[in-house]
Formats: structure tokens, C-alpha cells, sequence
């Protein structure tokens, strides 16, 4: 039986057909009750690693060296599935970052539960309905008996991941692997998710192997941590040795893009090119030059970009005009939107009430954040701004359109006028399309000639830092950074007043995070766009945005300008999700 929990040793991945591996002589350990954060950018072998444990490898993948569970005979590697299924969830299990792919959309939550039970036998059969309630009340499922015979649609989000977590320590495995649990979830969900996963890992005295790219989460959950990069392992040490004190300059780099607080000379955030530029530690360095590209076309100056840009239009302070006298560009005033709903057997419920009685009004060229949980009524709000849904009472003005009782034509004015960058571009950009489709579609709509249509395309490319030899590639071809730049770019080739950007960087690497806000931070600077950001980061929101408002059950519960809501909040639901916000430096410090 090996001395630690489980043993990984000289571990190399090569692809079928391939002569370079993507995962290098990769060697970890951990000890029965230690909880591991292994961090590092997409396609640093994070997932390969754990794959690798739970013996879940795809077959073109060829795999050398030994992975070691104490429990288990043998090398995981060269086990056969009979083996590895028996082994999975009695010795090891995993928590996937998306629950609504990993659960049967068919299948009620409690007899989920109970397959797994059922399956390993571990239980017996008449004391498993009593089992699968004991789960769910272990993972303070709300209504835990309603739960079991709830489906995986009828639930929320971190109710979803509730259920995962329970599923995955049905059988008291003696080791946890959690990958990017929380990336999709409210930060004060993402909260009590952590706390969870911490109390239930110490309940039952398992291992925590925790896969994430957020470093706060890590320094708040783990005792050591891990660094990957480009499919080696560059760093390892204790979590407050790694963040106080790193030693490879690639740790660094993540630690200086991750921080929403430390901007450069120019007042960029810092990216992971410019955080290795340094000569020495980091927080000993001057300011560097902001203009050169890296590998993704990161950075250019605003000298670089398309001359035939808007003059940027002045900030408002969040008034109900710019503040000359003039009206505001997007005025809602007692807006309430409910929707009715339907039980079992088409019985009536109470109308749901997704927004009640909400007013405000944003400036040309404001830079608005709108915060608030899954429910707050954020995502009702965007579509009565665009047109895509009508108020049941009160009255959407954008521009000079009333949008409740707006013709078809107008509506499409709009739409031109409001465009809209949603949080997964992979799932928003049609994978059979090429990028010069991609992004000319809307022109198309229009009927402008092709061109033009190529010149605007070129444009935008390039304001996006593209190359326009990206314009012949599909969307698989790029990085999700990349990705999300094609997205900006088809937002912005209509030339609209107004980009509502909905989450554009919750499920970005932290460096990649850094480059797309520097990006949003320079295009609706040069293109003197109004800005709406929806997010459930605060941190974000404070660094982009001017002014906030937090919207809790459909209401409005507090605006003002960005710092005095942070400095000052008034409601004690603000404070929460401040609070909830993670925190490097407050985990670092709780830590020590």
C-alpha cells in the first residue's frame, strides 16, 4: 500500500499518431486528508491529470508511468474498465464544473442518487430511499424529500451541483477530485459550495484534489497547490508559499493577472505576457510597454487601431441625463415583467414576477454594471432592452424607440443599435461557419455589398487584435480568449451606441480575463459605446464599470457609483455578495 493517498509518478500522455506528448513526466502525490488546488491555464494538462486518476483517459490518448490509489492493485493505467468501475466512487470520485451535462435530464434526482447506490452495493436495497434523503440533507439540499423527485431542469444551478456533490460521495470515496465545481455559479453560491465541499471532504476524512483557475478559490480551499504549465508541473509548494513567495515566473504571471486591483502604467490589468516581461518579482518592476502583441494578439496601443472611430463620449455619473441637459440614452421607468405559470396537470399558479417595478436610466457613453444572483431578473431586463420580450407595465425607451410598442422595423433599428456578447462564445458562434461569415452576418442582414462588408470585417478584426488571416478559420481553430474576441468583433461591426456584454469573462482563464477587459476597456473607449455588463463577479464590475445597480428578486435594491457602493453598501444583500466575493489577499491572510 503506497505511503500517501494516492501516487503519481512519471506520468506522459501522447496522442495516437502524434510525436510530442501534451503531458511531460508529470509526478504529484497527496496524502489522505490534504486538499491540493493543481491551478493553470487551459491546456495545461489539469484535466488529463485527473482524467488519468479516475481512469478515464479517451483511447487515442496513450499513456506511460504509474498512477497509485491506496485501496487499488495496481496501476491505474493499465487496468482494465471492470476494474475501474468498481474502483470509481468506492475509492475515487469527481465533481464536473457543468452538473446539467453530467446528470440524466431524464431521470429524477432521487433515483439518480440511488443508481449509484444501487450499482456499487454498498447499501442495501431497503435502505436506500433512507440513504439518498441522507445525502441530500448532508449537502443542505433545501426541501431534501421535494428534491428526490425533482428533475435536474426544475433546479437551479447550485442546487445542480448539490446534487453532484452528493452523488459523488454517496460511497464515502477516499478521494474527491473537484474540476471547476464553482466557475458558473453566483459568487455567494459559489460560497456556500466551497464551504460545502470543505465540510463534507472533512466528514468523511477524503483527499481534495481541486482543479481550478481561480486562485482565490484555491488559496481559500486548499493547503498546497500545484502549478501547470504546457503540460508540466513548474511549481509546488504550500498555498501561502506559492502566493507570497513565488518561485517560477510563470506562477508570477498568473498571480499578476489575477489581481482586478494592480493596473499598469497605463492603467491596463495585468496579462500574463506582461506580468513575464518583468525582469524580478513582480511587485518590484516598473511599467513595461503595453504595445506589443503576444501570441493572441493581445495588446495594441490606441494609435494602432482603425482611425475611423467615434470621438469617445464624456462618462456619466449615473444621472438621468449626460448631465448637458440632454435625455438619456436608455430610459426604464415602472417596469415590471411577470410571467404565468403553469403546474401539474395545467393547474394555475401565482404569476411569477421576474421583474417589479424597476426605474433607471443610463448616460451616453456610461459603463454601467448590473449584478445580482441567478433569479435577480438580470437576464429579463437585457431582453426587454433588446426587444426580445415586451414589459407587462411601464415603459423601455432606448434611444429614440419605445420599445413596448415598437413596429418590427424598429425593432431591427435596435438590434443594430444594441448588440449583445454572451458568456460562452463557443455555444453563440456557428461552428460551420468561417469568421469572415461569422462576423459579416449581421451586415448581411442588412443588405450591405460585399466590399464594404470585407472592409468592415478587416476592421474589426484588427480593432479586436486579429489578424485577418483569421477570417478563413472556423471557430474550434481559436483559444476561448480568441473566441470571444470574433464574438466582440460581430458585436461591434454593426457600429452600435450600445454593447451589453453578459458574463464575457466567468469562464476565462484569469489571464485571458485580463486581455478581453483591457480589450472592452479600450473599444468602448475608441468607439464611444455605452456599456451595459451583466456579471456575478464584483470584482469585474468595479474595475469596468463607473456605476452599479444590484437587482435581488426582480427589484432594484441599491445604484449608485461604483466605489461608494463598495466603500459604503447600503443593503445588507450588497454586503453579502462583497463579501462572498473571493478574495486572494483575504484568503492569504486567514490563511497565515
Amino acid at each position: 500500500m503506497a505511503e500517501n493517498l494516492l501516487e503519481v509518478r512519471n506520468l506522459t500522455i501522447t496522442p495516437a499518431g502524434a510525436e510530442a506528448p501534451v503531458l511531460h513526466d508529470v509526478s504529484l502525490s497527496l496524502a489522505l486528508g490534504e486538499r491540493v488546488g493543481l491551478i493553470g491555464e487551459s491546456g495545461s494538462g489539469k484535466s488529463l491529470t485527473a482524467q488519468s486518476v479516475m481512469g478515464l483517459l479517451p483511447e487515442e490518448l496513450r499513456a506511460q508511468g504509474t498512477v497509485s490509489l491506496q485501496g487499488f492493485a495496481g496501476n491505474i493505467l493499465d487496468a482494465k474498465e471492470r476494474t475501474l468501475a468498481k474502483m470509481r466512487s468506492d475509492l475515487v470520485s469527481m465533481v464536473f464544473q457543468e452538473p446539467m451535462s453530467a446528470l440524466n435530464p431524464l431521470m429524477r434526482i432521487g433515483d439518480q442518487i440511488a443508481e449509484v447506490l444501487r450499482i456499487h452495493g454498498e447499501v442495501a436495497r431497503g435502505d436506500i430511499p433512507g440513504r439518498v434523503l441522507d445525502l441530500l440533507t448532508s449537502v443542505h439540499m433545501p426541501d431534501p424529500n421535494s428534491a428526490r423527485y425533482a428533475y435536474p431542469h426544475q433546479m437551479s444551478g447550485g442546487q445542480r451541483q448539490r446534487v453532484m456533490l452528493a452523488i459523488a460521495l454517496a460511497n464515502s470515496p477516499r478521494l474527491l477530485i473537484c474540476d471547476e465545481p464553482t466557475t458558473a455559479l453566483d459568487v455567494t453560491v459559489q460560497k456556500h459550495m466551497l464551504d460545502l465541499i470543505s465540510e463534507r471532504v472533512a466528514a468523511v476524512q477524503a483527499g481534495l484534489l481541486f482543479i481550478t483557475h481561480d486562485l482565490a478559490v484555491v488559496a481559500g480551499v486548499c493547503d498546497r497547490v500545484i502549478v501547470m504549465y504546457a503540460g508540466r508541473i513548474v511549481e509546488t509548494g504550500s498555498v501561502a508559499q506559492i502566493f507570497t513567495d513565488p518561485q517560477h515566473e510563470y506562477t508570477r504571471g498568473l498571480l499578476a493577472s489575477s489581481d482586478l486591483d494592480a493596473t499598469d502604467a497605463h492603467g491596463k490589468l495585468f496579462t500574463l505576457k506582461t506580468a513575464l516581461s518583468y525582469a524580478g518579482p513582480i511587485d518590484e518592476a516598473g511599467p513595461i510597454d503595453e504595445a506589443a502583441p503576444d501570441d493572441e494578439g493581445e495588446q495594441s496601443s490606441a494609435a494602432d487601431r482603425p482611425a475611423d472611430v467615434r470621438e469617445p463620449a464624456p462618462a456619466s455619473a449615473g444621472e438621468a441625463s449626460t448631465g448637458d441637459g440632454s435625455a438619456p440614452l436608455i430610459d426604464v421607468s415602472g417596469v415590471s415583467k411577470h410571467f404565468r405559470s403553469r403546474g401539474l396537470l395545467l393547474r394555475r399558479r401565482s404569476p411569477v414576477r421576474a421583474l417589479d417595478d424597476i426605474s433607471f436610466s443610463v448616460a451616453s457613453g456610461q459603463r454601467l454594471g448590473i449584478v445580482g444572483e441567478s433569479g435577480s431578473g438580470k437576464s429579463t431586463l437585457l431582453n426587454l432592452l433588446s426587444g426580445l420580450d415586451r414589459p407587462t407595465s411601464g415603459h423601455v425607451r432606448v434611444g429614440d424607440i419605445r420599445v413596448e410598442s415598437a413596429s418590427s422595423s424598429a425593432l431591427r433599428s435596435l438590434r443594430e443599435d444594441l448588440q449583445i456578447v454572451f458568456q460562452d462564445p463557443f455555444a453563440s458562434l456557428d461552428p460551420r461557419m468561417r469568421v469572415e461569415d461569422i462576423v459579416s452576418e449581421p451586415l448581411i442582414a442588412r443588405g450591405i455589398a460585399r466590399v464594404e462588408r470585407l472592409a468592415r470585417v478587416e476592421e474589426m478584426l484588427l480593432a479586436v487584435d486579429l489578424d485577418t488571416k483569421a477570417m478563413r478559420r472556423y471557430p474550434h481553430q481559436f483559444s476561448g480568449g480568441q473566441r470571444q474576441r470574433i464574438s466582440i468583433a460581430r458585436a461591434l461591426v454593426t457600429r452600435p451606441q450600445i454593447l451589453v456584454a453578459d458574463e464575457p469573462v466567468s469562464a476565462l482563464d484569469v489571464s485571458v480575463r485580463s486581455q478581453v477587459l483591457n480589450l472592452l476597456t479600450d473599444l468602448v473607449d475608441d468607439y464611444a459605446l455605452t456599456l451595459l455588463f451583466v456579471s456575478h463577479d464584483l470584482g469585474v464590475v468595479r474595475h469596468l464599470c463607473s456605476d452599479v445597480i444590484v437587482m435581488k428578486d426582480g427589484h432594484i435594491v441599491e445604484s449608485g457609483s461604483t466605489e461608494d457602493i463598495y466603500a459604503h453598501p447600503r443593503e445588507e444583500y450588497t454586503r453579502s455578495l462583497i463579501a462572498a466575493t473571493p478574495s486572494l489577499a483575504a484568503a492569504l491572510a486567514s490563511a497565515t
